[in-house]
């Protein structure tokens, strides 16, 4: 029944407001994050949106229909609109409607199976979707051709048709993997629970519902782990694909600490080796390259070779459009995604729900933090001042050249140097996106410095350095957004970001959320106020707001002063 003392307010247009100063508020947000997307947040309400994808992700995930009307239920302030709680049961009905199954007669075809005749009659008054459908066996039954597995499913979900597809994978080659119960490195080694059923979610005990999908979690949770774990249970050989080199080593490092793989089963596939093994871990980068003349991908080979039971795409939610193409052609292989957040600013999140599959497990970052398996993170939003010399250019430049000179606020050194004092015992990474702006800070205050050209072998021995303490500071570009093993790094300093890019906001909050000794760190953001850059740092928060990191305020005044 409802409550007047409920956060929930559900309007008849489908959006959902939440109040944050509620007693139930924490409650009532980790179970809207299962089925709801975050729209708006600011201080007093929250605004949900729920979404057919969120839905299907819920659907897919084992959230049943009833637990999700219920959460509405048990937490609305007002009785729910009926349309909104008809439209919810309609779309969430469709997921399971159409099935892909596998056709035990010939490897070359599957069957397309329709349960509704409504769905049925649909799909065949749609020209862009009956071209699917090259023979009716049978009422609502049709045979596929195998290669159409991946664009059908892409096809038919533009149409809001998702398309469950329990067809089944290859074995691939077999390979005898194992964990150890102690690392190679001496330290007790096991699986959090989390982790377990996060992995647990995704193989569905080898059945035809298991084998692709997306597992979500927090920097620093372990998902590297999860991904070792599945490998133990496929036992086949295994493709890793990572955003960089250094991810690469901390794949290969983790691989061959973690189980009794040995050097001689794990290969490197990148830019500086090619080396292909039973295991085989690769990069993005290499993958997508391509000769311009005759745009060909001469590396895409690597997805035929070696007879591969599962692939894993780390950090999927930056899966560049190259590899979803290819990943559209071997949905006969079992796929696992691992990111911390699914957001896409291309919007291409439906096209990681058909490719690689639907979300598989997601578990709220606050209750990790409660649970201390990551650290507990502070967020701070440093408003700057722009230097009255600066001000009159500002006011007459274009938008990209707003931002450009509000990201690069000069005052933003004076800033970092009193952040730097005050966390002067602690391992402090300072992160910005332009490099012309980093560049300068690192030479003024005498600091290491990694971008995008310094070399691999140079990279690795930073971070080794920073890793074993001789380094406590060190400045980094947006190649540090990704997979970098830094377990010490407490305070992370963010100059300037990529507009409003969510996921990069996330991806670096989680370089310092690895569990530590006394599992506290400090991230800041640094803003010039009353600026476009301050519209853009609105924009970043709104993902890490919905996990529930509040962002306290403070105004930085000391450069006017100084006038």
């Amino acid at each position: 029944m409802p409550d007047p003392l409920n956060p929930l307010i559900i309007q008849s247009d489908g959006s959902i407001l939440l109040e944050v100063f509620n007693n139930k508020f924490e409650k009532a947000r980790n179970e809207l994050s299962k089925f709801a997307e975050l729209v708006k947040s600011p201080e007093y309400i929250y605004t949900y949106k729920i979404s057919p994808l969120s839905l299907w992700n819920a659907a897919s995930s084992g959230l049943a229909l009833n637990e999700i009307l219920l959460t509405l239920e048990n937490f609305s302030k007002f009785d729910i609109p009926e349309n909104v709680l008809t439209d919810i049961k309609l779309i969430y009905e469709r997921f399971g409607m159409v099935e892909i199954h596998k056709n035990p007669d010939d490897i070359n075809s599957l069957f397309l199976v329709v349960k509704n005749d409504e769905c049925d009659l649909e799909i065949n008054a749609n020209k862009n979707l009956k071209k699917f459908l090259t023979n009716r066996l049978s009422r609502g039954k049709y045979l596929i051709n195998l290669l159409d597995r991946g664009s059908l499913k892409i096809a038919f979900l533009n149409y809001n048709i998702p398309v469950y597809d329990i067809a089944g994978y290859a074995d691939g080659k077999s390979l005898e993997i194992n964990l150890r119960t102690t690392a190679k490195s001496g330290l007790p080694f096991g699986l959090r629970d989390y982790q377990v059923n996060a992995s647990e979610s995704f193989y569905q005990s080898g059945s035809r519902y298991g084998g692709s999908g997306v597992v979500v979690l927090p920097c620093g949770a372990g998902k590297t782990i999860i991904g070792i774990d599945t490998m133990s249970k496929i036992k086949a050989n295994t493709l890793i694909l990572c955003t960089s080199v250094a991810a690469v080593h901390q794949w290969i490092r983790e691989i061959l600490d973690k189980t009794d793989l040995t050097e001689d089963d794990v290969g490197e596939y990148s830019g500086d080796k090619k080396v292909i093994k039973p295991v085989t871990i690769c990069t993005y980068q290499i993958l997508i390259y391509h000769r311009e003349k005759d745009n060909l991908y001469p590396h895409f080979s690597l997805f035929q070779k070696n007879e591969w039971g599962l692939i894993i795409y780390d950090e999927v939610h930056l899966l560049p459009a190259p590899i979803f193409k290819i990943t559209s052609e071997i949905q006969g292989t079992r796929r696992l995604g691992l990111t911390a957040t699914l957001i896409r600013e291309d919007g291409l999140e439906k096209d990681v729900f058909c490719l690689i599959g639907p979300k598989k497990f997601d578990m709220p970052w606050k209750v990790l933090e409660k649970q201390k398996w990551i650290s507990n993170a502070t967020c701070y939003e440093v408003k700057i001042p722009l230097p009255k010399d600066q001000l009159m250019e500002y006011l007459i430049a274009d938008q990209k050249s707003k931002f450009n000179i509000s990201s690069k606020n000069r005052y933003k050194l004076d800033v970092l140097k009193t952040l730097l004092k005050k966390h002067k015992d602690s391992s402090i990474l300072v992160i910005g996106h332009f490099i012309d702006q980093i560049k300068d800070i690192a030479e003024k205050l005498n600091l290491p410095l990694i971008t995008g050209k310094t070399t691999n072998s140079e990279r690795d021995k930073v971070y080794e350095d920073f890793r074993n303490k001789k380094y406590k500071i060190i400045v980094v570009s947006k190649v540090a957004n990704f997979s970098i093993d830094l377990p010490d790094a407490s305070v992370l300093v963010q100059l300037s970001g990529t507009y409003g890019s969510r996921q990069e906001e996330a991806q670096r909050l989680g370089r310092i959320l690895r569990p530590k000794e006394n599992n506290v760190s400090y991230f800041y953001t640094l803003v010039t106020k009353e600026s476009i850059e301050e519209q853009y740092a609105y924009k970043r928060q709104r993902f890490l707001t919905e996990q529930g990191y509040n962002y306290e305020i403070s105004f930085w005044d000391k450069g006017e002063e100084n006038e």
